[in-house]
């Protein structure tokens, strides 16, 4: 259900490898929230670093939204770079497996296997 890749690279490259890849790879960086700053602007004493990248293919977001309007909820895809035991990792929720807890639809199921495909290539590049 999860696609994590484990990198050597420093979180702040690997973020900007992770967008690059993105980019090169046919998707639209649509919004980046760095979670771990919005934390600490708050008071809440967070040591990880956290960001997730909001990312959209919108041919693919269109054929998803033709079969079902209701799953604009499940979108865009979100990529995340964080920090988790004195590593950095990259990863996602495999949009397969989400979209099968939210639909029986062949016609999405193959979408979800290409965006899938093309995400988790993407975090390989950035790793």
């Amino acid at each position: 259900m999860y696609y994590v890749a484990e990198t050597s690279k420093s979180f702040d490259q690997a973020a900007a490898d992770l967008e690059a890849a993105i980019v090169g790879n046919g998707f639209g960086v649509l919004h980046v929230h760095d979670i771990g700053a919005t934390l600490r602007s708050k008071g809440v004493a967070f040591e990880r670093e956290c960001k997730v990248f909001e990312v959209c293919n919108p041919r693919q977001a269109a054929r998803v939204l033709a079969v079902d309007m209701r799953l604009n909820m499940a979108l865009p895809c979100r990529v995340s770079v964080y920090t988790e035991a004195g590593g950095t990792r990259i990863g996602m929720i495999e949009p397969v497996a989400m979209l099968a807890t939210l639909s029986a639809d062949a016609t999405l199921t193959q979408v979800a296997r290409e965006v899938q495909a093309v995400v988790a290539h993407s975090i390989d590049e950035a790793r």
